[in-house]
Protein backbone atom coordinates (compact mmCIF):
# COMPACT_ATOMS: atom_id res chain seq x y z
CA UNK A 1 0.00 0.00 0.00
CA UNK A 2 1.10 3.48 -0.76
CA UNK A 3 1.50 6.38 2.04
CA UNK A 4 -2.03 7.64 1.13
CA UNK A 5 -3.74 4.37 1.76
CA UNK A 6 -1.96 4.22 5.05
CA UNK A 7 -2.99 7.90 6.06
CA UNK A 8 -6.72 6.62 5.62
CA UNK A 9 -5.92 3.14 7.96
CA UNK A 10 -4.40 5.70 10.75
CA UNK A 11 -7.60 7.67 10.50
CA UNK A 12 -9.68 4.96 10.73
CA UNK A 13 -7.93 3.41 13.64
CA UNK A 14 -8.22 6.52 14.87
CA UNK A 15 -11.66 6.39 15.24
CA UNK A 16 -11.81 3.16 16.72
CA UNK A 17 -9.26 3.99 19.72
CA UNK A 18 -11.57 6.83 20.03
CA UNK A 19 -14.39 4.07 20.72
CA UNK A 20 -12.15 2.97 24.00
CA UNK A 21 -11.72 6.36 25.74
CA UNK A 22 -15.33 6.11 26.12
CA UNK A 23 -14.68 3.66 28.92
CA UNK A 24 -12.42 5.57 30.87
CA UNK A 25 -15.12 7.20 33.14
CA UNK A 26 -15.38 3.42 34.23
CA UNK A 27 -11.78 3.60 35.86
CA UNK A 28 -13.33 6.25 38.26
CA UNK A 29 -16.66 5.38 38.84
CA UNK A 30 -17.04 1.99 40.30
CA UNK A 31 -20.94 1.26 40.73
CA UNK A 32 -23.22 2.71 38.83
CA UNK A 33 -26.87 3.36 40.28
CA UNK A 34 -29.78 2.27 38.28
CA UNK A 35 -30.98 6.31 38.52
CA UNK A 36 -27.63 6.47 36.57
CA UNK A 37 -27.76 4.06 34.31
CA UNK A 38 -31.90 5.03 33.20
CA UNK A 39 -30.92 8.96 32.90
CA UNK A 40 -27.83 7.84 30.72
CA UNK A 41 -30.01 5.34 28.72
CA UNK A 42 -32.54 8.15 28.17
CA UNK A 43 -29.48 10.42 26.89
CA UNK A 44 -28.38 7.97 25.04
CA UNK A 45 -31.81 7.24 23.17
CA UNK A 46 -32.63 10.93 22.93
CA UNK A 47 -29.13 11.44 20.97
CA UNK A 48 -29.68 9.09 18.89
CA UNK A 49 -33.37 10.01 17.97
CA UNK A 50 -32.61 13.48 17.29
CA UNK A 51 -29.52 12.15 15.20
CA UNK A 52 -31.57 9.81 13.23
CA UNK A 53 -34.38 12.46 12.61
CA UNK A 54 -31.63 14.97 11.02
CA UNK A 55 -30.15 11.52 8.96
CA UNK A 56 -34.09 10.63 7.32
CA UNK A 57 -35.04 14.62 7.66
CA UNK A 58 -31.81 15.34 4.77
CA UNK A 59 -32.62 11.52 3.22
CA UNK A 60 -36.07 12.71 2.59
CA UNK A 61 -35.42 15.74 1.16
CA UNK A 62 -32.94 13.57 -1.24
CA UNK A 63 -35.56 10.93 -2.05
CA UNK A 64 -38.55 9.97 0.15
CA UNK A 65 -38.84 6.09 -1.33
CA UNK A 66 -35.47 5.09 -0.65
CA UNK A 67 -35.37 6.58 2.44
CA UNK A 68 -38.20 4.96 4.00
CA UNK A 69 -36.84 1.64 2.06
CA UNK A 70 -34.09 1.96 4.11
CA UNK A 71 -35.58 2.76 7.46
CA UNK A 72 -37.54 -0.32 6.84
CA UNK A 73 -34.62 -2.11 6.32
CA UNK A 74 -32.76 -1.10 9.14
CA UNK A 75 -35.38 -1.81 11.31
CA UNK A 76 -36.17 -4.90 9.95
CA UNK A 77 -32.85 -6.24 10.23
CA UNK A 78 -32.73 -5.02 13.82
CA UNK A 79 -35.90 -7.01 14.64
CA UNK A 80 -34.33 -9.60 13.09
CA UNK A 81 -31.34 -9.87 14.93
CA UNK A 82 -33.40 -9.55 18.10
CA UNK A 83 -35.61 -12.64 17.20
CA UNK A 84 -32.71 -14.90 16.27
CA UNK A 85 -30.76 -13.60 19.54
CA UNK A 86 -33.86 -14.74 21.43
CA UNK A 87 -33.81 -18.18 20.08
CA UNK A 88 -30.51 -18.55 20.09
CA UNK A 89 -30.20 -20.05 24.17
CA UNK A 90 -27.44 -19.22 25.87
CA UNK A 91 -25.41 -16.33 24.87
CA UNK A 92 -21.54 -15.36 25.68
CA UNK A 93 -20.34 -12.18 25.56
CA UNK A 94 -17.99 -9.88 27.48
CA UNK A 95 -18.38 -12.49 30.77
CA UNK A 96 -21.77 -11.75 30.42
CA UNK A 97 -24.32 -14.71 29.80
CA UNK A 98 -27.70 -14.75 29.27
CA UNK A 99 -30.24 -12.03 28.24
CA UNK A 100 -28.01 -9.25 29.51
CA UNK A 101 -25.33 -11.60 26.96
CA UNK A 102 -28.33 -11.29 24.32
CA UNK A 103 -28.61 -7.56 24.72
CA UNK A 104 -25.06 -6.51 24.93
CA UNK A 105 -24.89 -8.91 21.54
CA UNK A 106 -27.77 -7.01 19.74
CA UNK A 107 -26.36 -3.51 20.70
CA UNK A 108 -22.44 -4.40 19.40
CA UNK A 109 -24.09 -5.96 16.30
CA UNK A 110 -25.78 -2.78 15.54
CA UNK A 111 -22.32 -0.50 16.49
CA UNK A 112 -20.75 -2.95 14.01
CA UNK A 113 -22.83 -2.55 10.72
CA UNK A 114 -22.97 1.56 12.37
CA UNK A 115 -19.04 1.29 12.29
CA UNK A 116 -19.00 0.21 9.04
CA UNK A 117 -20.45 2.69 7.67
CA UNK A 118 -18.58 5.14 9.40
CA UNK A 119 -15.29 3.32 8.17
CA UNK A 120 -16.53 4.33 4.38
CA UNK A 121 -17.38 7.86 5.16
CA UNK A 122 -13.70 7.95 6.47
CA UNK A 123 -12.17 6.43 3.50
CA UNK A 124 -14.45 8.12 0.83
CA UNK A 125 -13.88 11.41 2.53
CA UNK A 126 -10.28 11.47 2.27
CA UNK A 127 -11.41 11.47 -1.78
CA UNK A 128 -12.69 15.25 -1.27
CA UNK A 129 -11.23 18.05 -1.14
CA UNK A 130 -8.76 18.69 0.74
CA UNK A 131 -8.81 18.58 4.52
CA UNK A 132 -11.90 17.08 4.47
CA UNK A 133 -10.44 13.21 5.49
CA UNK A 134 -9.33 15.32 8.78
CA UNK A 135 -12.36 17.29 9.37
CA UNK A 136 -14.63 13.85 8.99
CA UNK A 137 -12.06 11.93 10.96
CA UNK A 138 -11.99 14.31 13.61
CA UNK A 139 -15.73 14.59 13.63
CA UNK A 140 -16.05 10.68 13.92
CA UNK A 141 -13.74 10.42 16.00
CA UNK A 142 -15.08 12.51 18.72
CA UNK A 143 -18.48 10.93 17.84
CA UNK A 144 -17.34 7.98 18.24
CA UNK A 145 -16.13 8.90 22.95
CA UNK A 146 -20.01 8.88 23.54
CA UNK A 147 -20.87 5.41 21.60
CA UNK A 148 -17.61 3.87 23.52
CA UNK A 149 -19.60 4.79 26.73
CA UNK A 150 -22.61 3.57 25.22
CA UNK A 151 -20.95 -0.29 24.88
CA UNK A 152 -19.59 0.33 28.33
CA UNK A 153 -22.31 1.50 29.87
CA UNK A 154 -24.04 -1.72 28.99
CA UNK A 155 -21.28 -4.34 29.51
CA UNK A 156 -19.30 -2.50 33.08
CA UNK A 157 -22.46 -2.70 34.86
CA UNK A 158 -23.22 -6.20 34.40
CA UNK A 159 -19.63 -7.50 35.66
CA UNK A 160 -17.39 -6.74 32.23
CA UNK A 161 -14.29 -5.40 33.40
CA UNK A 162 -13.37 -1.62 32.11
CA UNK A 163 -10.49 -3.06 30.08
CA UNK A 164 -12.47 -5.38 28.28
CA UNK A 165 -15.11 -3.02 27.43
CA UNK A 166 -12.81 -0.59 26.52
CA UNK A 167 -10.42 -2.36 24.48
CA UNK A 168 -12.34 -4.31 22.74
CA UNK A 169 -10.70 -7.64 24.28
CA UNK A 170 -13.80 -8.98 25.65
CA UNK A 171 -14.65 -11.10 22.94
CA UNK A 172 -14.74 -11.53 19.89
CA UNK A 173 -18.04 -9.73 18.71
CA UNK A 174 -16.70 -6.55 21.00
CA UNK A 175 -13.19 -6.54 18.56
CA UNK A 176 -15.83 -6.58 15.58
CA UNK A 177 -17.15 -3.49 16.56
CA UNK A 178 -14.48 -1.65 15.43
CA UNK A 179 -12.96 -3.80 13.01
CA UNK A 180 -14.44 -2.60 10.04
CA UNK A 181 -12.60 0.99 10.08
CA UNK A 182 -9.30 0.27 9.71
CA UNK A 183 -9.97 -2.30 7.24
CA UNK A 184 -12.82 -0.63 4.61
CA UNK A 185 -9.94 0.68 2.49
CA UNK A 186 -6.89 -1.21 3.03
CA UNK A 187 -8.03 -4.72 1.77
CA UNK A 188 -7.01 -4.00 -1.94
CA UNK A 189 -6.75 -1.11 -4.37
CA UNK A 190 -9.46 -1.60 -6.84
CA UNK A 191 -11.90 -1.87 -3.71
CA UNK A 192 -15.05 0.85 -4.77
CA UNK A 193 -14.70 1.72 -1.57
CA UNK A 194 -10.91 2.73 -1.35
CA UNK A 195 -11.14 6.35 -3.43
CA UNK A 196 -6.75 6.29 -3.39
CA UNK A 197 -6.68 3.71 -5.12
Amino acid sequence: MDTAHWIVVAAALLTAIMTGVGALPFLFVKKVSDRTMGWSNAAAAGLMLAASHSLIAEGVSLDITLTLVGVLAGLDAIVLADRLLSGAGDVEVADLQGAGAAKALLILGIMTAHSFAEGVGVGVSFAGSEGLGAYITTAIAFHNVPEGLAIALVLVPRGSPVWKAGSGRSSPACRSRSWPRPRICSSKPSDPFCPLA
